[in-house]
């Protein structure tokens, strides 16, 4: 039994999984099936939402250990769909860990990617559909429409300046969103300020981190529940001090 590369093959699907939005028992459970089927012995996982650490007893019963970091990460469910599939089938069939290895590489290198276009669609769609749900007319959902493209833009090009830092593109993708919306209705292509904003800004409200944080405490990972929860106020006090921020700036104007 190649007990290093087994190790390695189960630390890195689990930070894939992890890096598609996976919640942390299912990571760990992932894992443990994994390492079991491989006949493993005292295998032991822990993971947190930017880590993931596993153990083994290797030969003598030497106990090897490796730790692996996560990359800043969202949730892409059809992603997460492609690694939960390839672990049971790795469960199942248990070929060679190299080859298990060169399925789970060309995994990651192949796995699909929205286009471009059709993630601003997406964003056009949420500020559309959400501004007539709070009250507003249809030109005011066009203008929602609009914002939430903002948004996007300003995620597209935060990102490559904030980099992981969360916090910051979503303080400032608020701040652009709400000027937009204020601009929109100060030209008179808007009517209602506040549903076109609130609209828009539901794009970058953390809904499904809140959910799992909340699912997390209730399996008893405290430390990823609690992680996710302050995760999920920050984005929300970011949300609030831009939509302040450009509230104040657009009285200035």
């Amino acid at each position: 039994m190649d007990y290093h590369g087994l190790l390695n093959l189960a630390t890195e699907l689990g930070c894939r999984l992890m890096e598609s939005g996976a919640e942390i028992y299912r990571v760990e459970d992932s894992v443990l099936r994994l390492m079991r089927a491989y006949g493993a012995r005292d295998a032991q996982i822990f993971a947190i939402p930017s880590s993931i650490t596993v153990s083994l007893s290797g030969e003598n019963g030497e106990p090897i250990t490796r730790l692996c970091r996560a990359d800043a990460h969202g949730i892409d469910l059809d992603r997460l769909e492609l690694y939960n599939a390839l672990c049971r089938r790795l469960c199942e069939q248990t070929p060679p860990v190299e080859q298990a290895q060169k399925e789970l590489a060309q995994l990651h290198d192949n796995c699909p990617k929205f286009h471009p276009l059709a993630v601003m669609l997406g964003h056009f769609l949420i500020g559309a559909f959400f501004t007539p749900f709070f009250g507003g007319s249809l030109v005011d959902a066009l203008c929602g429409g609009l914002c939430g493209l903002f948004i996007y833009f300003a995620n597209r090009f935060l990102s490559s300046l904030a980099g992981p830092n969360v916090f910051f593109r979503t303080l400032l993708a608020a701040t652009v969103s709400s000027l937009a919306a204020q601009l929109l209705v100060r030209f008179g292509v808007g009517q209602q300020i506040d549903t076109i904003t609130i609209g828009a800004l539901m794009i970058l409200v953390p809904g499904v981190s809140l959910t799992t944080a909340m699912r997390e405490v209730m399996a008893g990972d405290l430390v990823s529940g609690v992680s996710h929860t302050a995760e999920s106020l920050l984005t929300a006090t970011a949300i609030a001090l831009g939509t302040g921020a450009s509230m104040f700036l657009g009285q200035l104007l």
